[in-house]
């Protein structure tokens, strides 16, 4: 039964202190972003302080979801050395306990967080952030090229009625079928370059792009402007979706579905396969995050160097992150497989944490 209590209150002075950092940085994330709306938004009619405040809301938690694993290392530094400061551990420790069945507790408060964060906590973000991109778009007006998703890729080669294109668009909303700051170079059904098509805002209909605020250029008539346009495609929305939309858009949930998909479509969806087995992998980042906290928490009180033991921590949590982003960019591209990529530093990193404490508590 004692140990059963212990593990529970450990649990909750873990989840505790991970929780108040996180709410913490995602109120002052929230503060910094309101107030550079209302900034934006001074000389805007439409602009109103509660319509500013829930556009923040919504928009804030995309931003707190990066900064999960430095909650969870810097909460579990935290917690690792109140419980040390009140003698908690050195009670445990005296009653027989090892260092593995306290840090237990942390590791499962972390992969329950991780379990949370990609199921519950990522589908609610990408829904927030299309409510943001909506009163963005009321308060600030339909400038797409100024707010939105950013584009998945560069160019996208399309095939059409009139020839093939290839497009490109500054940002993406709708997972991909309304785009903004579009680009486009035509081309007759010989390759024959037909004419440059720069727009405001376009939208995916049934076979074409209907664009707006358009300017066509080709060498053989002066520019002229059009209210609208239409640029043929055979792009379905799922394909849309899958070569411009952002990875970030798309929820948990509809990543697999999008993936089969664009497998399917003969698409490599690099992006979102990455994208999917990250958000599977944040678990098992979190567990990371709590070792590398316990071995740099754990011995504090009985060798000194508080200060230094807590940047090394620091900088081991940074190295990891900076590592996991270099493995995101090469998987990216298709240099390296997906599941490698994301989940490779999350395995290196627990692995190395679980040595260095198993060496310093059994060694």
């Amino acid at each position: 039964m004692l140990p059963n209590i212990i593990f529970r209150y450990f649990a909750t002075r873990f989840l505790w202190s991970i929780l108040t950092i996180f709410f913490g940085c995602f109120l002052l994330i929230l503060l910094v972003d309101y107030v550079e709306l209302i900034r934006r938004g001074s000389n805007k009619e439409n602009a109103d302080a509660l319509s500013l405040f829930l556009m923040s809301l919504y928009r804030v938690p995309e931003l707190a979801e990066r900064i999960l694993p430095f909650a969870t290392l810097f909460g579990a530094i935290a917690a690792f050395l109140n419980l040390s400061r009140r003698l908690e551990l050195v009670i445990v420790r005296a009653s027989g306990m090892s260092a593995w069945q306290f840090v237990a507790p942390a590791l499962f408060v972390a992969i329950a967080l991780g379990v949370f964060a990609t199921t519950v906590y990522n589908p609610g973000v990408a829904y927030l952030k299309e409510k943001s991109l909506e009163i963005d778009a009321r308060i600030f007006g339909a400038s797409f090229t100024t707010s939105g998703q950013p584009a998945s890729q560069g160019w996208v080669q399309q095939k059409g009625e009139d020839g093939d294109s290839i497009l490109k668009a500054r940002t993406t909303f709708d997972n991909g079928r309304q785009l903004g700051g579009v680009t486009v170079f035509s081309y007759d059904s010989e390759g024959q370059f037909v004419e440059r098509v720069d727009a405001k805002s376009g939208i995916l209909e049934n076979g074409y792009w209907l664009l707006s605020d358009v300017l066509v250029s080709s060498a053989s008539a002066a520019p002229r402007h059009y209210q609208t346009y239409l640029v043929s495609t055979h792009l379905t929305p799922q394909e849309a979706s899958e070569t411009i939309a952002n990875p970030d858009s798309v929820p948990f949930w509809n990543l697999p579905d999008v993936i089969e998909q664009a497998s399917r479509a003969g698409l490599p969806a690099y992006k979102y396969r990455l994208r999917f087995q990250t958000l599977l992998a944040k678990p098992l980042l979190l567990a990371a995050m709590v070792l590398i906290a316990a071995t740099v928490s754990l011995k504090i009180f009985r060798f000194g160097n508080v200060g230094k033991m807590i940047l090394g921590g620091v900088i081991a949590g940074f190295v990891l992150y900076v590592v996991t982003e270099l493995a995101k960019d090469l998987g990216n591209t298709g240099l390296v497989n997906p599941i490698l990529s994301a989940w490779l530093p999350a395995i290196v990193a627990s692995l190395m944490g679980f040595s260095i404490l198993l060496y310093q508590e059994d060694g």
